[in-house]
């Protein structure tokens, strides 16, 4: 939820010609858990899409972190 939000605070403020959130800060949500929001928000915003680095690394993360929820899943057997 926060990467989503980012995403879209950044985008607003980018349209605008505010002061815009660091891209440090948005690689650190994804790396957080949130790469499935900031993946999310940044295809729903068309914000960040023509940087490579977030177009293919976004994504990426948001795989990895649903593959290691299910691994953390079935390691401590919560389903069961």
């Amino acid at each position: 939820m926060a990467g989503f939000c980012a995403m879209y605070i950044d985008k607003k403020r980018a349209i605008k010609g505010e002061y815009r959130i660091k891209e440090k800060i948005l690689w650190n949500y994804a790396f957080l858990g949130g790469a499935i929001g900031t993946t999310i928000g940044m295809r729903k915003f068309r914000h960040k899409t023509k940087h490579k680095a977030f177009a293919i690394g976004f994504p990426l993360l948001a795989v990895l972190d649903v593959g290691l929820f299910f691994y953390i899943i079935n390691l401590f057997n919560f389903g069961n």
